[in-house]
């Protein structure tokens, strides 16, 4: 072991990850399913050099003050609005994350869940379980096509740009809407930038893929929603808070928009009474977009090379605020 150094990991994270921490220091592991109580992870958080930690878990102010020790925050995902990074960079505190190599797994599963809804694939699958198939019939699950559909990117970014190109398979015409215009992936994917209200208008499937910031918020909500199309379908595998849910089930229950499949909600898990579980139109899964094997254990590997090598003093592959090891 390095000097003595002490890790808390907050959850079972694949053996590749952990393969890697063993020997290098000494490990500590909440072993449960969910994320630690707040006082288990400021208690371990205060005794260690280093923290692998999930977006299930709030990285704060309040926690670092009470890790003098801590240097690195390895976060297992590719975003990190679960961690106070302007705090940890005023306290020297290397801040990490595991982007590009989810975005292909990402791309394919925010594609998967849009086929799933447009088909009824749930719906029709529960329809047998419960034994109500009869026969063959003509008006029976009728869904939506993909091919030759409108499709709008809300996000152009990695994984959006991975479902733009995924879409072109189904010859579907690509709308998006960005903070800023992308010239050249207009030409190479054969997109149309447009401004936020015409691809809602326009669009028979409508894709989130923006990051949560206090501007993204609850962007989508009644407004948004009555300007789609009533036949329209709305997928997120972003963050669950993008969405007004309340005025997503409104549209759904309303026929203001004809379905949703959601990767992400607010709150995570969704609560078991939550409106939107009764819907037949609405998909909801519990955050699984990147769930594939060989993509959670790349994630693992890289959450514990970016914290190995912050705590050797090195730069790490994915720094968040690489600030901190340019000022010594």
């Amino acid at each position: 072991m390095e000097g003595d150094l002490k890790i808390f990991v907050t959850r079972l994270i694949p053996k590749a990850g952990l393969d890697l921490l063993y020997g290098f220091a000494e490990l500590r592991i909440w072993q449960e399913e969910v994320p630690p109580p707040r006082e288990v992870l400021l208690e371990e958080a205060g005794e260690v050099d280093g923290l692998l930690s999930l977006l299930t878990d709030t990285i704060d102010a309040e926690l670092m003050d009470a890790a003098p020790r801590l240097k690195v925050v390895s976060n297992y995902a590719i975003g990190y609005d679960n961690v106070d990074v302007e705090a940890a960079t005023e306290r020297g505190i290397m801040v990490c994350h595991t982007p590009g190599v989810l975005t292909d797994t990402t791309a394919d599963f925010a594609f998967t869940l849009l086929a799933c809804v447009a088909r009824r694939v749930v719906e029709a699958s529960e329809y047998v379980r419960e034994g109500r198939w009869k026969t063959w019939g003509p008006m029976l699950c009728l869904g939506y096509d993909l091919h030759g559909a409108t499709l709008g990117l809300v996000g152009l970014g990695r994984i959006g740009s991975g479902v733009a190109k995924r879409a072109t398979g189904f010859d579907m015409r690509v709308l998006y809407h960005d903070v800023s215009r992308q010239p050249s992936r207009e030409e190479e994917l054969g997109l149309t930038y447009v401004d936020l209200e015409t691809l809602l208008r326009e669009s028979d499937f409508v894709s989130l893929h923006t990051p949560l910031t206090p501007e993204t918020h609850h962007m989508m909500g009644c407004e948004q929603f009555t300007m789609m199309k009533s036949t329209a379908i709305l997928i997120n595998t972003s963050r669950g808070q993008v969405v007004d849910e309340k005025a997503l089930y409104e549209a759904l229950v309303s026929g203001g928009i004809a379905g949703a499949g959601l990767d992400v909600t607010d709150p995570e898990p969704i609560l078991r009474d939550d409106p939107l579980l009764t819907l037949d139109n609405c998909v909801v899964v519990p955050h699984i977009a990147s769930a594939s094997v060989a993509t959670r254990t790349m994630m693992a590997t890289m959450a514990a090379e970016n914290l190995i090598a912050a705590l050797q003093g090195r730069m790490p592959r994915n720094p968040v605020n690489p600030e901190v090891l340019d000022r010594g």
